[in-house]
């Protein structure tokens, strides 16, 4: 269970006990592979089970009327994948795999057998959500009111602070299928600006992205460059030790 990402995930804010991870552990039984480039849940689709994200790279994005898309995230092992949408029983967005991936299919009923046996992992379920909601608020953030270069930077190291997390990264970089297309359409930029952005940050010797690994030259400049604060991934160490729930 220790390799479990969505256990190191909720391990942040929940020491869980033996008994706690059994039941999330029995979240784990359907599993299922989806191929890159193949959405696996659809914009406006009604009745959709949610996943539980193990290996591989999603995004989640909306579709215009007029065909052009707007990524709103991207999902890493340890994410859940149409949460909100089985809990509205109707998907606002797409998901699609931005690599190979394998998750495990949840259904409403699933959850609410997990929540009833152990409020805690509830908690720690709710705390994640709220995680995600914090994390599209730095987006708009980004996307409104940081130039191109702080936008980049701000995006970067949000995904390498989420890796850490699951062990996927660290402050010297992170691995990254991410194409430049994809960053392109997450942050509101032209394929060229991304291109020219990065040269930009790596010229100043803050960070490279070459051969799909995210490089971070210099952390904590870098940081400051973006005026990144991680503190809304509520990253500081457990919160609810198993004696203190008890």
């Amino acid at each position: 269970m220790e390799n479990k990402p969505l256990a190191r995930k909720l391990g942040a804010l929940v020491v869980l006990s033996e008994a706690e991870l059994g039941v999330l552990e029995g979240l784990h039984r359907r599993r299922r592979t989806f191929v890159a480039g193949r959405d696996l849940v659809h914009q406006g689709q009604s009745d959709q089970a949610a996943y539980i994200l193990i290996s591989g790279w999603a995004f989640s994005y909306k579709l215009m009327a007029n065909g052009e898309r707007q990524i709103v995230d991207f999902q890493i092992p340890g994410d859940f994948l149409g949460l909100r949408s089985v809990l509205l029983h109707i998907s606002d967005h797409s998901i699609e795999p931005v690599t190979d991936i394998e998750v495990t299919e949840v259904h409403v009923s699933d959850l609410l057998e997990a929540f009833s046996q152990t409020p805690r992992l509830a908690t720690a379920v709710m705390w994640a959500a709220s995680r995600d909601e914090a994390m599209v608020v730095e987006h708009l953030v980004n996307v409104g009111r940081r130039n191109a270069a702080e936008r980049m930077a701000h995006f970067l190291l949000e995904l390498g602070a989420r890796l850490t997390l699951v062990r996927l990264g660290s402050r010297e970089g992170f691995a990254c299928p991410i194409t430049q297309y994809l960053l392109a359409d997450a942050l509101g930029l032209s394929a060229v600006h991304v291109n020219r952005v990065l040269r930009q940050l790596r010229e100043a010797k803050l960070l490279t992205f070459r051969d799909g690994f995210v490089g971070f030259e210099n952390y904590d400049r870098l940081a400051e460059f973006a005026q990144f604060d991680p503190t809304y991934l509520d990253q500081g160490g457990p919160l609810l030790p198993i004696d203190a729930a008890r």
